[in-house]
């Protein structure tokens, strides 16, 4: 059986659909005005959660819109609009904000329910791409997501508009989380199962060895002995620690290269002629990722951790944060 090939022109096809896609979107920054102010405000000064409904290709859309909501700082669900006026409309209380999504303005499931939701007091945004809709007229605010022209050749699947409307939706997350202040932790706190939020959220103390697995040596002992704590520590270098333990340097894998090719007789020195000293330390609260930067900027693989005063409480290595899938 012969295999169907792509038309010729498929690939102008395709480039045409993301031209008028990404021209739709460039349309909407024109429109983000005293409406989207007004949006804000009301979701910011909202005492309840933002429920947000659509209907087809509205739907999936208003889902992902509820969905990047809840994960920036404004908690939000889905409810299907069918599925509201079988009892679902439960879910909605006077102190809610309904974002409605319809590109027509039109849509029966989504009008079949506004006299309940105004009713119950919830304050309604619209978002479709006719200002002159019934669901627009109807609503506290009006946000305007229209687009010229549909991607498809035959100007009827919902594309540019799902994408403009999808689009709308995060300059409204985005907004609402720079309003609300939420940060880098806080993403983090709503993500914990993910490898962003091991990331945000690890740090030192959780990852570090401690204790006896911590490799260290006085400044007095001889390289040998710096070698043989190097190898069982197995993270390429000892700590060099004083009497009270405080950091006062590092011997590593290269500290030993170095002084090789500089000709040096080991058997006569001490570490304390061959260590780095003053080495870059980091402390147990550090987020792994600041130690994994500083790891990178100053070109080293290990670290020693220690408290405000210098005592050593820990070290690690690269590989123990990419076991611990901190980066």
């Amino acid at each position: 059986m012969s295999q169907i090939q792509p038309s010729p022109k498929a690939l102008e096809l395709a480039r045409q659909v993301l031209r008028i896609e990404a021209d739709a979107v460039l349309a909407l920054r024109d429109r983000v005005d005293g409406a989207f102010l007004d949006a804000l405000s009301i979701i910011l000064n909202c005492k309840g959660r933002v429920i947000v409904c659509g209907i087809g290709k509205s739907g999936h859309v208003g889902r992902k819109i509820a969905s990047t909501l809840a994960s920036t700082g404004t908690p939000a669900f889905f409810v299907h609009p069918a599925e509201a006026s079988h009892g679902d409309l439960g879910m909605i209380t006077a102190e809610d904000v309904v974002i409605a999504l319809s590109n027509s303005g039109e849509s029966s499931e989504l009008l079949n329910i506004l006299p309940s939701i105004k009713r119950q007091g919830a304050k309604l945004i619209a978002m479709t791409g006719n200002p002159k809709s019934s669901l627009s007229r109807d609503a506290d605010v009006h946000l305007d997501a229209g687009v010229a022209q549909e991607a498809c050749p035959l100007n009827l699947a919902p594309t540019a508009s799902t994408t403009a409307a999808l689009a709308l939706g995060d300059a409204l997350a985005v907004a609402l989380l720079d309003a609300r202040g939420f940060g880098a932790e806080d993403f983090a706190r709503s993500h914990p199962g993910g490898s962003l939020g091991r990331r945000l959220l690890t740090r030192m103390r959780d990852v570090m060895r401690t204790g006896e697995a911590i490799p260290t040596v006085p400044p007095e002992a001889s390289v040998a002995e710096a070698i043989r704590e190097i190898t069982r520590g197995t993270i390429g270098m000892t700590v060099v620690v004083s009497p009270e333990n405080r950091v006062v340097g590092v011997f590593t894998d290269g500290d030993l290269r170095r002084a090789v090719l500089k000709n040096l007789d080991l058997h006569n020195l001490t570490v304390n002629d061959v260590m780095t000293r003053n080495p870059r330390v980091t402390g147990p609260d550090k987020l792994a990722a600041e130690a994994v930067e500083m790891m990178e900027k100053y070109k080293i693989n290990q670290i020693p951790v220690a408290d405000e005063e210098g005592y050593l409480i820990g070290a690690i290595n690269m590989h123990d944060l990419f076991q611990a899938k901190a980066i």
